[in-house]
């Protein structure tokens, strides 16, 4: 089979263009607007295992844990498996804790699983829990 198959880049391309504006959407926060490229049976581990259901519960477990948070997104890598595509989309968060204090390179990594046209699955892991302990003194 070709790699370069036209049908299957479209594919692919598709997944990316729904999961960057899955992730537009979820930066601004706009739980409702993202909640548009997600299935009803979304499966949403979010780092440290933390499982959500809606776009609104991972918005509202950022708001406690920074006082605002954006993405540097660097790239989105996808590949096509069995009537799904895998996209991941890695980069680096940059915002403010809590209390105010600036921090920026924040390592993250995002699996999207798209199917039929909607993001099934999602896996967020980031290293917030370990700047946070670093900056509490605490060296893992």
């Amino acid at each position: 089979m070709n790699d370069l198959n036209p049908q299957k880049l479209s594919t692919l391309s598709e997944a990316i263009r729904i999961v960057e504006a899955y992730l537009d959407a979820s930066m601004i926060p706009e739980p409702e607007t993202a909640a548009r490229y997600i299935s009803p049976d979304l499966i949403f581990t979010f780092t440290g295992g933390r499982r959500f259901a809606h776009p609104r519960d991972a918005a509202a477990f950022n708001a406690g844990r920074y006082q605002w948070v954006k993405k540097k997104r660097e790239r989105s890598d996808a590949s096509q498996g069995d009537g799904e595509c895998i996209v991941y989309n890695i980069g680096t968060l940059y915002g403010a804790w809590p209390d105010g204090t600036p921090f920026e390179g924040n390592r993250y990594v995002d699996r999207f699983v798209v199917r039929d046209g909607l993001i099934v699955k999602m896996d967020v892991w980031n290293d917030s829990a370990e700047r946070l302990l670093t900056r509490h003194g605490i060296d893992a």
